[in-house]
């Protein structure tokens, strides 16, 4: 895996090691750290502590966002801020998301 470039199926590949969980850490640069997320059956997550981007990759589902739900298809970019709640609900099998972690706890101001 290159520092410049992540290829999606490198990127499947580190997920599905036997260390990997849900979710994998792929790069990391100042406060920037990219992951790749492949929930399954349902999405745990709680709020967050850094202002999070996600962008859909494969599958598609419903964005739950600060009490409202949003459809999502691969190529939508997701955005959550510090402290909001969010996840994914009712999406495909084969749903996978890059999610970029950025700035300082508490987020952006």
């Amino acid at each position: 895996m290159s520092p410049f470039k992540i290829g999606f199926s490198e990127a499947i590949q580190k997920l599905f090691t036997p260390q990997a969980k849900s979710s994998v850490s792929l790069f990391r640069h100042g406060t920037l750290e990219v992951k790749m997320y492949a929930p399954r059956k349902q999405d745990p997550q709680t709020p967050h502590t850094r202002d999070e981007v996600y962008i859909v990759a494969q599958g598609s589902g419903t964005y739950f966002y600060a009490g409202e739900r949003q459809p999502f298809s691969p190529g939508d970019f997701l955005f959550a801020p510090a402290g909001v709640e969010h996840r994914f609900e009712n999406f495909s099998d084969d749903f996978f998301v890059w999610v970029l972690f950025y700035g300082p706890e508490g987020g952006e101001k």
